[in-house]
């Protein structure tokens, strides 16, 4: 294979995050604690803290708050190459409020993104060459869903990408907050003849897509009806805000196969949020850094999401070294070291 510059792209968002401390309540605290964030951010992080060359694609504005967030991004080691600075004066990075839960009070989001420098990101602002740079390019529905035009510019590199032979990676990340169920079957089911990776919980599958049966038949009837490589479904069970289970499915079309193993049970939720496109980001270091395996890239993910819900903030922060620790002490059946040293 051609040696590209980057081995993951990735387009979206990136937004400020403000959480109260602890468990206090956004009506009551007098503090946030300030972190950066944003699904295909989070997954550009977990790739690059893996060992594999990522950046971001994304419009923010050219003020104070946006110099913190790229030197967040440089700080995870992802590449602002690719960052478009917004001079405009109605420029803004989105901004959303974290209110972590306590059982039986569940966590809490308040969104305050519209109108930001994203949602008004065109495709004419990244010069051609970007379309050969990488290996990997990645997205998801919570990118189309912000605008009219970061549809638009969402759907185009995607069919530009695909033009030079980039693997496409797209993650569902339903929010009914920003569009219908409707608005995104729509507009997905016009992509996926490019995606190569998708990601798609069960409900998500059920709720938006009308699809029926258990989780396996509804993985192999996306392959059936579109030319999707891989597959995969995460499987999270809440017993409680602070303690969840987590383990997942993927389904490999060419092999007619699905990987499988058994879940992370009792994590020890600090926070949950990015725990999912932590689970992305392994799967993705996986099939690239494996040449594709399956049964590797379902190791990465799990571990990856597993361990991001006990770190705060919305992106990873284990190394590849670490990651293989948590692999390794999950498939061992005999003595656990409770502590690494």
């Amino acid at each position: 294979m051609q040696k590209k510059e980057f081995d993951l792209l990735a387009l979206g968002e990136i937004l400020l995050r403000l959480s109260p401390p602890d468990n206090e309540r956004i009506v009551r605290g007098d503090a946030f604690q300030k972190q950066v964030g944003g699904a295909e951010l989070n997954v550009a992080s977990g790739v690059s803290l893996l060992g594999l060359r990522s950046g971001i694609i994304s419009r923010i504005p050219d003020t104070s708050i946006g110099i913190f967030a790229k030197n967040k991004i440089r700080f995870s080691g992802v590449s602002d190459d690719y960052l478009v600075y917004d001079t405009g004066r109605d420029a803004r990075l989105g901004v959303y409020y974290y209110e972590n839960g306590a059982y039986p009070r569940k966590p809490g989001v308040v969104y305050d993104r519209q109108h930001s420098s994203m949602t008004r990101i065109t495709a004419d602002e990244f010069p051609k060459e970007i379309y050969e740079a990488a290996r990997c390019f990645h997205t998801s529905g919570i990118t189309l869903a912000l605008s009219g035009l970061c549809r638009k510019t969402g759907v185009e590199m995607i069919k530009r990408f695909k033009e030079h032979g980039t693997l496409i990676s797209f993650d569902v990340n339903f929010r009914g907050n920003l569009w219908t169920g409707e608005e995104a079957r729509e507009c997905i089911e016009g992509i996926l003849p490019y995606v190569d990776i998708f990601f798609c919980s069960e409900d998500t599958a059920r709720l938006t897509f009308g699809k029926e049966g258990d989780v396996k038949t509804i993985m192999k009837s996306f392959a059936r009806d579109y030319p999707i490589s891989v597959i995969a479904s995460t499987q999270r069970t809440v017993h409680s805000p602070k303690v969840h289970s987590f383990t997942s499915v993927i389904y490999d079309a060419g092999k007619d196969r699905y990987y499988e193993e058994k879940p992370y049970k009792n994590i020890e939720v600090v926070d949950r949020i990015g725990s999912g496109d932590a689970y992305v980001s392994g799967v993705l270091y996986g099939l690239l850094s494996e040449n594709g395996d399956c049964e590797k890239a379902l190791k990465y993910g799990n571990a990856s999401s597993a361990v991001k819900n006990t770190i705060p903030g919305d992106m990873p922060s284990l190394t590849r070294t670490e990651i293989q620790d948590i692999i390794d002490d999950h498939e061992n059946t005999g003595y656990h070291s409770e502590m690494k040293r």
